[in-house]
Formats: C-alpha cells, sequence, structure tokens
C-alpha cells in the first residue's frame, strides 16, 4: 500500500450551526459522483477517474460490494480488478475525495444486494437485522475491510471524508433500530469517533423514519421528477441542522430485460443539479459512470414478478459503458464551471473503438457430453433438489423417469419453485423450458430409466426489497404427471474454472450445425494488431453467456432486449495470439453460427448507429 502523507491537521466535520460541511476549518461543497470499481477492469480505472475529475467533481461515491471481495466464506480478495486500495489511491493521485458506502448491504442493482448468496446456507438467517448469526457474519467482514479502510479516512491522510452505514434501509421491511445501533458501533469501533457517518434514504417520511438513526448523519437521494424545495423540506424535518444532503441524484436509470432502454434528458439533470447547487447542497450524481455487470454480477428485482438486470449497467450516465463522455456530462460540467473552478485542458477523449467484424463460431457439445470438464468434482447425491447458494451461473439437476410415458406427460414446477430458467432435456435432447412466475408447467415424453437433465440458470439474486433472501436452483419438487422425481444427481458447474483454465480449444470443436437447447460454440478473434474496446452483436442467436479468453462477459437476450451488444474492453484482447471466444446459447443458435464485432454499443433494439 502506498505510503499516505499527512501534511498538518486535516479535518472534515459537520458544521451545525452554519449548516454546511467544514474542510480544514473551511466551509466545503462537495460536486460528486458514483462509480463503481467493480463494474470497470482496473486498467480503465485511471482514465475514468481523470474524465470525472475533468469534469469538475471534487469527490467521488464509491460502493464496497461485500460478495465481490468474499465470494467464498472466509477467503477474501482484494487483488486485481477487486484491489480497492489500489482505486482509493488512484483517486487521490487524481484529486478526488471519496464517499465510500461500505454496506454491508448496498443494492445497487448488483447481484444479492452486494450481500454474499453463503449466507443463506444457514436456513434461519435474517438478513439486514440484528440476528444473531448475520451480525456474527457481518463482524467477521467489517473487521477485515474497515481496519483496510482506516488508514484512507481524510483525517488520517487519506480521501474519504464520510463513510455510509448500510443503504437506504427505510426502503427495506424490518425497521430494526437496534441492527443499526450495532452497525453504528462497529464503525465507530473501527473508524474511530471522528469519522462522519450517513445514512441515505429516499424520499418519503417512512423511508427516512426507519433509515436514520440518531449519531449519523441522514441524507436523502431523489431524481429529475421530484421536487427540490420538498425532498431537502424532508431532510430538514430529520435533521434540523447541517448541510442539504442529496446523496444520490438520479443522472440516468437501469434496464430489466424486456424494458425500454432508460433515457433521462440531459437538460433537466443540468438544470436540477444548478439549483441544488445554488442552495449550498451536496450533490452526488449517480451513476457518473455505470460500467458493466459482467459475469453474473446483475441484480434483480421483484415487485410483482422477478425482474433480471441486463449486463450493461450505462445508466445513461454522462460517462458511458465504455468510459466515453456524452452530452450530458458537457452539459453538467457547464454547470458547475458556475460554481467551481474546473481543471483546465481538455477532457480526455474517448477511447478508441473497432469494428474487427463477422467471427464463425464451431460447435463444441451440450452439456451431457461435456459434464467430466464443467464439474470435475462430480454430482452431489440427495433424495431431493437442493439449491445453490455457494454457486454462481448454473447448476445441473439430473435423474431418470421413473416409468414409461406413453404420451405427453406433464413435468411440473410447484410452489414457483424454478429459480429462475431450468433447460429441460430427455436422453441429451431438449425438450423445452420452466420459467420462475411464468411457465411452471411442460410435457415430456420418454421411456423408464431414460436421463432426464434440468440445467438451472440462476439470472442474478433479487438486489432490493424483501425478498433478497432469492434462493437459487429448484426450491421445490418437480411433479411428472403424479409422481415426485426423486434420487438427484445435482452438478455443480464451473464453466468459468474450465474456460480459465484453456477449455476449449478450438481445435475441440465438432461441427457447423447448431443443435436447439443448452450448448457450447467456440471460435477465434484472430489478432490484428490493435487492442480496441468493440462490442459484440450476436445477430439471431436467443439466449445465453460468452467469454473471450478467459473473461466472462456477461449474459445476452436480444430477442427479449433492450440491450443488443455487449461490451468488450480493449485490454482484453491479444494483438498477437488468437482470441478466444466461447458461448454458451440456451435455447438455440442461428444456422450461420456468426457474431458480429462492431465499433458502437447498441442499448436498445430500435437504436441506430451515432
Amino acid at each position: 500500500m502506498p505510503l499516505l502523507q499527512v501534511s498538518g491537521n486535516k479535518s472534515f466535520t459537520i458544521d451545525y450551526i452554519n449548516n454546511c460541511f467544514l474542510k480544514d476549518g473551511k466551509p466545503f461543497q462537495y460536486i460528486s459522483g458514483s462509480i463503481h470499481y467493480s463494474r470497470i477492469p482496473q486498467y480503465y480505472w485511471k482514465d475514468r477517474l481523470t474524465k470525472m475529475y475533468m469534469t469538475g467533481l471534487n469527490a467521488i461515491q464509491v460502493y464496497v460490494p461485500w460478495n465481490f471481495h468474499e465470494t467464498v466464506q472466509g477467503v477474501h480478495n482484494f487483488t486485481g480488478d477487486r484491489d480497492l486500495e489500489h482505486f482509493l489511491d488512484l483517486a487521490n493521485q487524481t484529486g478526488l475525495l471519496v464517499i465510500l458506502r461500505p454496506g454491508p448491504y448496498i443494492c445497487a442493482e448488483w447481484e444479492m444486494g452486494g450481500l454474499p448468496a453463503w449466507l443463506l446456507m444457514k436456513p434461519n438467517i435474517v438478513l439486514r437485522s440484528a440476528d444473531t448469526e448475520y451480525m456474527q457474519a457481518v463482524s467477521n467482514w467489517l473487521a477485515v475491510l474497515l481496519p483496510k479502510i482506516k488508514p484512507w479516512l481524510y483525517i488520517n491522510g487519506g480521501n474519504i471524508i464520510s463513510v455510509q452505514v448500510e443503504n437506504e434501509y427505510g426502503s427495506y421491511h424490518m425497521c430494526d433500530y437496534n441492527y443499526m445501533r450495532q452497525l453504528r458501533s462497529l464503525f465507530r469501533y473501527f473508524l474511530g469517533e471522528d469519522t462522519i457517518l450517513f445514512t441515505t434514504d429516499g424520499n418519503t417520511d417512512k423511508e427516512m423514519t426507519c433509515g436514520s438513526l440518531q449519531g449519523i448523519y441522514a441524507t436523502i437521494d431523489f431524481g429529475t421528477e421530484n421536487n427540490i424545495s420538498d425532498a431537502f423540506a424532508r431532510q430538514r424535518r430529520f435533521e434540523p441542522r447541517g448541510p442539504l444532503v442529496n446523496s444520490e441524484f438520479y443522472t440516468g436509470w437501469l434496464d430489466h430485460w424486456g424494458d425500454q432502454h432508460a433515457v433521462v434528458d440531459a437538460q433537466k439533470v443540468s438544470r436540477m443539479l444548478g439549483e441544488m447547487l445554488t442552495m449550498g447542497a451536496s450533490v452526488n450524481m449517480y451513476m457518473f459512470e455505470g460500467g458493466t455487470n459482467f459475469g453474473y454480477w446483475n441484480g434483480a428485482d421483484h415487485d410483482n414478478r422477478f425482474r433480471s438486470v441486463v449486463t450493461s449497467y450505462d445508466y445513461d450516465a454522462p460517462l458511458t459503458e465504455a468510459g466515453d463522455p456524452t452530452e450530458k456530462l458537457l452539459a453538467i460540467r457547464d454547470v458547475i464551471k458556475q460554481y467551481r473552478e474546473v481543471p483546465s485542458g481538455p477532457m480526455p477523449p474517448a477511447t478508441p473503438k473497432f469494428a474487427y467484424g463477422f467471427v464463425t463460431l464451431r460447435k463444441i457439445g451440450n452439456f451431457s457430453s461435456l459434464l467430466k470438464t464443467l464439474s470435475p468434482m462430480g454430482p452431489i447425491q440427495s433424495q431431493y433438489p437442493l439449491t445453490f447458494e455457494q454457486y454462481y451461473g448454473y447448476m445441473l439437476y439430473r435423474t431418470t423417469l421413473p416409468r414409461d410415458l406413453s404420451g405427453p406427460t406433464p413435468l411440473i414446477c410447484p410452489l414457483n419453485g424454478v429459480h429462475d430458467r431450468a433447460y429441460v432435456s430427455v436422453n441429451g435432447v431438449y425438450r423445452g423450458l420452466l420459467v420462475r412466475d411464468t411457465t411452471l408447467v411442460m410435457n415430456i415424453t420418454g421411456q423408464q430409466g431414460d436421463t432426464l437433465d434440468v440445467l438451472v440458470e440462476n439470472m442474478g439474486r433479487v438486489n432490493f426489497g424483501s425478498k433478497i433472501n432469492d434462493y437459487k436452483g429448484l426450491l421445490s419438487n418437480l411433479i411428472l404427471g403424479k409422481d415426485i422425481l426423486t434420487d438427484w444427481k445435482i452438478y455443480p458447474l464451473d464453466i468459468d474454472g474450465a474456460i480459465a483454465g484453456g477449455w476449449p480449444q478450438s481445435s475441440t470443436a465438432r461441427g457447423k450445425e447448431p443443435s436447439v437447447g443448452p450448448t457450447f460454440y467456440t471460435g477465434t478473434l484472430e489478432p490484428n494488431g490493435l487492442a480496441r474496446d468493440t462490442f459484440l452483436k450476436l445477430p439471431e442467436w436467443t439466449k445465453g453467456q460468452v467469454w473471450i479468453n478467459g473473461m466472462n462477459l456477461g449474459r445476452y437476450w436480444p430477442s427479449r432486449g433492450p440491450q443488443q451488444t455487449l461490451y468488450v474492453p480493449g485490454p482484453l484482447l491479444s494483438t498477437t495470439m488468437p482470441n478466444n471466444i466461447t458461448v454458451l446459447e440456451l435455447e438455440g443458435a442461428p444456422a450461420h453460427l456468426r457474431v458480429l464485432f462492431m465499433d458502437w454499443p447498441q442499448l436498445s433494439i430500435t437504436a441506430k448507429k451515432p
């Protein structure tokens, strides 16, 4: 870790008489933007931070996703794209202060709101409450994280000016003040009495009531559809003195699969920002750059049904998913210029893009032929299905048909127990889909003893609301006609591990004919001396997952939309070696088996090249 230089007495406090922050004893107003290091390759952190600084921001706001650093219980990873302290150091070098949001729950449209799925292996755990098992896990995590954070506090010579406790707790149904008190004690114990702790809650009395706690500064969040005076009047009812703070001013919004691509008007954003800054408020723009839900990290919402968040977290933010300045950014910079001096010099340009063109893939095979490679540990045996809380992505459930099925026989998933999509095959032949909330019955035929495979896809655990204890896999028995299916072999699938280990080589590819149902395909993008950002389109492919050179780019689902392309960071590509592409197509690939590398993103079905 770099040595932090402490010069003089650095202080960051709240002036309750003059209703402002004090930085080194002088009134201070922050103009901040949210950026998530977990959604951006480390190679690009400096580029994004520089662009934020050149826009005129003096601070950034950062979430710490617990599950990103402790995917397996007790194993902590702070290296590479997870090197939080390197990110804080780059922000510090760039001249940006940090508002840190370490959770333990963060929402963020991130898998399970940042909580690790292994918490759900404790059957009676009550998340986001004073429940003993939950608090023990939280305490263990904070005992690892917060000591890393302490040297980076502004008062210790670093750049962290304030730290959020929990996140939007008022929008959760528990309203457990004892939980918030225990968290406050933990943060105080590890970070000291002089650190500004704050809460953030939505713009309603209920949310502010359940989310705020004495001794933690209460801030509010709201977007362009809200009345500024009304929102800050609500903050004032809960925090009568001190600075006005909008901790999440929404520059855009998220997309779910099947939504229209969200767009928020740049003029509305810049006008409201100016009004808040005129009032002396400190503002954080959420998001300033969204980035990408690589791998399986996207979250989901569940209001009246389960809705999965798309791979892109572009968010219609001032910096695009690929870190490019937009008209919205320039409008925001013009506003900021009226309130503080913006750094001179040109805005760093957009990163170069390249259209590498079409690549034709070849088929490798389906799961039944690849289980030794994809599940090297072999199956777990169980009379009834088990959920898969220690795993992400996919799980294969296998049993045999208990009798001859002379005609089409209903395979039923009672109690809505498939989380989230199940791809059903008999003797390796794809028969169809069971889908959470929508398709809970399908017909199959076969003979006694035939192999029944049910490949279950986790589409992202719920990240917001009362249903964040979102178990994955088969949550209930499957019923075939009148028989409850038993004697399951359950295969945990380590597709990412196999691909990271070099599988598959294109030499193992077997055919040019596509299959129906879950099938792997591979191909190579030949090097041309350039490693440029590009965008992968899968025209006429149905739904699945893509890896390039071992990195999981995320999910594609062009028929559902709105997202049509996947962001491929340039540094991922080799300029001298063939670039390996692996596609898991879950439903059906097109006959042409081609994928297309474009030089612009298409985040809606109707988008045209700019």
